[in-house]
């Protein structure tokens, strides 16, 4: 038996985990210009651009004015990325953003070296100061686990790693005051398959019934949408998506986009689960990533179509 949950919540990444792994440098314009467009869809998470150094990511170093130039609608969330508290001080310095306080922890001790160049561990430690400065800002908070099913440099992540690491986020709500919003798991190699993710959400709702769960897929090997529909029948409400299916991380070698925001909001309207989003726009906002990028983009429903159409003969 399914369980869907009523209505789903996706975050929009395409802006900046999308437009991160392009090789070429993506004009400023065009940038607000998709972004613009996605306000408009009815999606109300939107992450518009990463505040990390050019050094490590050339991509991103106009994110201060992607966002002076964004037309910032009133139902829409705006913030962006960060990996460290100097990223979170020029967000805020935007004025123009609402930000989350994020918890991060890895389970590929490998990856968290290559993303951040600490260890999990010298993560962990930090929580305390981090946990007090976004007390301070008054930011919601909510927790990821990096790598959560596996990684292309430390392999399979057995299910006491994740556990452990929901655990950990556990510890440090009951140490810190900290109210989690949501923990979200990230298949960040694209390694989960379907059995995984519904046995790696039914051990964690069995041990913490009263976290709230959300995913970050990757469709690196195919997988993608099969893991959200399986996700899906265990009632997640909460998504990472990308328009067109854009993404994947510079320091994740090989790791494909996110799940495209207009196939899973359609899969979603097939069952009869509402989105609030508008799949025509959707289309067309798939489209527009697609020419600004200028290749293909992995996207099923920009090139093959709603069923609306056909479904008014």
């Amino acid at each position: 038996m399914s369980d869907y949950p009523q209505k789903v919540t996706f975050r929009e990444e395409g802006a900046r985990e999308g437009f991160q792994s392009e090789s070429q440098i993506i004009p400023t314009g065009e940038k607000v210009r998709l972004i613009n467009a996605l306000s408009r869809t009815g999606v109300r998470l939107l992450q518009v651009t990463s505040f990390v150094h050019p050094k490590w990511v050339p991509q991103m170093a106009d994110a201060e004015d992607v966002v002076a130039q964004i037309e910032m609608g009133p139902a829409v969330r705006y913030f962006g990325a960060y990996l460290n508290e100097q990223g979170l001080d020029r967000a805020i310095a935007t004025g123009r953003l609402k930000q989350y306080g994020v918890l991060t922890q890895y389970c590929s001790e490998t990856y968290a070296k290559k993303n951040v160049n600490r260890s999990n561990q010298e993560i962990i430690s930090t929580f305390p100061q981090l946990c007090q400065r976004y007390r301070k800002l008054g930011l919601d908070t909510y927790g990821m686990i990096i790598a959560a099913f596996g990684s292309n440099y430390d392999g399979e992540v057995p299910l006491s790693g994740v556990l452990a690491a929901v655990d950990q986020f556990v510890q440090t709500s009951l140490d810190q005051g900290v109210k989690y919003e949501r923990i979200v798991l990230a298949d960040s190699f694209g390694w989960a398959n379907p059995e995984q993710i519904k046995r790696v959400i039914g051990a964690i709702r069995e041990r913490h019934p009263d976290l709230y769960i959300g995913l970050h897929l990757h469709d690196t090997r195919g997988t993608g949408m099969a893991n959200f529909y399986a996700a899906l029948s265990m009632g997640v409400g909460y998504f990472d998506t990308a328009i067109g299916g854009m993404g994947g991380s510079p320091f994740a070698k090989g790791a494909a986009g996110n799940i495209p925001t207009e196939d899973a909001a359609f899969l979603c309207e097939e069952l009869g689960i509402d989105t609030g989003l508008d799949l025509d726009m959707l289309i067309e906002c798939a489209k527009m990533a697609e020419a600004i990028v200028g290749h293909l983009l992995p996207g099923k429903l920009a090139h093959g179509g709603s069923l609306t159409g056909y479904r008014k003969r």
